[in-house]
């Protein structure tokens, strides 16, 4: 006989976070910029960049590369992410992680804004910012390569998107959360995550430190890229396949920099 003072478990629905204001007002006016705008602005602010760099850099940057065995490593492994993307199997895990990321466990508030204050790390403004900084304490050098990897790694990270065309996991699953606002265009690779990954792998080439900096660095990209699904914009392959690209970028600069110096 069943119990009719037993009432079923009520389902707990975590609340979106949402950004209101100003903020909302410029971050919904920066997606709703077509993404072939993007490429094009992106193209000729690269295009100006490289005009107007000393020309020792310049000539040193068209320079031939001597091929790298890590390098050409990474950039099979990272084919064979994108391959891998056709994979049903590859899918259906990426929907289970992203769900375990994104819905598991208490959400309170301030964990979401620390989480979408951390996925800010990867954004390509952070290392315009970083680069000036690096700019005015005399470290010239390490500006320029880290404006010019960004602004070239950016551009990489729009065409193979437009390529490969993923959707993001917001427009097709149901019931996810939605932390902050939703950003436009296609899914892999991550674009946050190669920039976290890029910055880490440049900066420890520039300084040479113990294990645990290295380490405490790859970690700060790491989480990063945990951000991009916690915040509902990425699957794990996109964050997987941001992670390789943003190192090789990173490993491709050091090439240049040896040959410079």
């Amino acid at each position: 006989m069943k119990n009719k003072d037993i009432n079923p478990p009520v389902e707990v629905i975590i609340p979106e976070l949402e950004i209101h204001g100003v903020w909302k007002k410029i971050i919904n006016g920066i997606s709703h910029i077509r993404y072939i705008y993007w490429i094009m602005g992106i193209t000729v602010f690269l295009v100006l960049f490289l005009i107007l760099m000393p020309d020792y850099m310049r000539v040193h940057l068209w320079s031939i590369l001597k091929a790298q065995r890590t390098l050409v490593y990474m950039v099979f492994i990272f084919s064979l992410v994108a391959v891998s993307l056709v994979w049903s199997t590859g899918q259906r895990i990426d929907v289970w992680v992203f769900m375990y990321f994104n819905m598991r466990g208490r959400r309170p508030p301030y964990v979401d804004w620390m989480m979408l204050g951390f996925t800010q790390i990867g954004n390509g403004i952070f290392a315009m910012v970083i680069a000036f900084i690096l700019f005015l304490r005399v470290n010239h050098m390490l500006a320029y390569e880290l404006i010019l990897g960004t602004l070239t790694l950016w551009l990489v990270v729009e065409l193979i998107k437009v390529i490969i065309h993923r959707t993001r996991p917001y427009i097709k699953l149901e019931g996810i959360r939605i932390v902050g606002s939703r950003a436009s265009g296609q899914s892999f690779p991550s674009g946050h995550t190669s920039q976290s990954f890029f910055m880490a792998t440049l900066l420890l080439h520039y300084y040479h430190v113990g294990v645990y900096v290295w380490l405490m660095l790859y970690a700060i990209a790491l989480l990063v890229g945990i951000t991009r699904i916690y915040v509902g914009m990425h699957y794990p392959r996109d964050v997987l396949g941001g992670a390789i690209l943003g190192t090789a970028w990173g490993l491709l600069g050091v090439i240049v920099n040896s040959y410079i110096w």
